[in-house]
């Protein structure tokens, strides 16, 4: 075989197998972290992101990751995702949600279960290409070049039916349950980061999903994350 055709082959044969990366040689892998509103189809683009790039996805799972760096118990996590002021909660729910054994028992803190989380955020970062959801993961991860940050919205309406079809409320309830979590959730990521959930300058990209819907609202962020990174 021609020497420069045995060149081009390889060439060829490295180019498929290479992992998505920032540019030509960085080897890095591609962190997409996005913040949503509730209801407005965050998850479900998040996880159509991570099937586009081939990388892994976390959102819920991020919890349990936090849970064995910290040796508390998943479900404590759980009942206190993204909420500010959640370590008052620990008192109330109980000794079994602290693992027997844990060094941090006798000197934990509310900014302490928050480095947990930011921990395991950082661990599944250095593994590879990955999609997070919330948990001020944006923030997290702020030093790092391979970091796009998406924040997704969508009406006020188009958010609370979707609530109300998924979690069988009535329009009342529903906007109500919007709001609530809403405030939750800024407040979360307004003490943490020192920014303003939501707001324009905290993120790469905002876009209302409500418009195009999930699946071209999705295309859309993938195409500028491939044109973010040159890929």
């Amino acid at each position: 075989m021609d020497k420069n055709m045995e060149q081009q082959k390889n060439s060829s044969n490295n180019q498929a197998t290479k992992h998505p990366s920032l540019g030509e040689g960085s080897g890095k892998p591609i962190i997409i972290c996005v913040g949503r509103q509730l209801g407005s189809g965050g998850h479900d683009i998040a996880r159509m992101l991570a099937l586009d790039f081939g990388a892994k996805y976390y959102d819920q799972e991020l919890l349990n990751l936090a849970a064995k760096e910290s040796g508390f118990s998943e479900k404590f996590f759980e009942q206190n995702d993204e909420r500010k002021g959640f370590f008052r909660g620990l008192f109330n729910l109980g000794t079994p949600h602290i693992n027997s054994g844990s060094v941090y028992n006798s000197s934990i803190s509310q900014e302490s279960l928050f480095k947990f989380q930011s921990d395991a955020i950082k661990k599944a970062a250095d593994e590879g290409s990955c999609v997070f959801v919330g948990r001020c993961a944006d923030y997290v991860l702020r030093d790092r070049d391979n970091v796009v940050k998406i924040f997704i919205s969508a009406s006020k309406r188009f958010r609370i039916d979707q609530i109300m079809a998924k979690q069988n409320m009535d329009f009342g309830h529903a906007k109500k349950y919007l709001q609530q979590c809403e405030a939750n959730r800024a407040e979360y990521y307004n003490y943490y980061t020192g920014k303003k959930w939501g707001a324009a300058e905290s993120y790469d990209l905002c876009i209302d999903s409500s418009i195009l819907g999930l699946q071209t609202t999705e295309k859309l962020i993938a195409e500028f994350i491939r044109k973010r990174f040159g890929l």
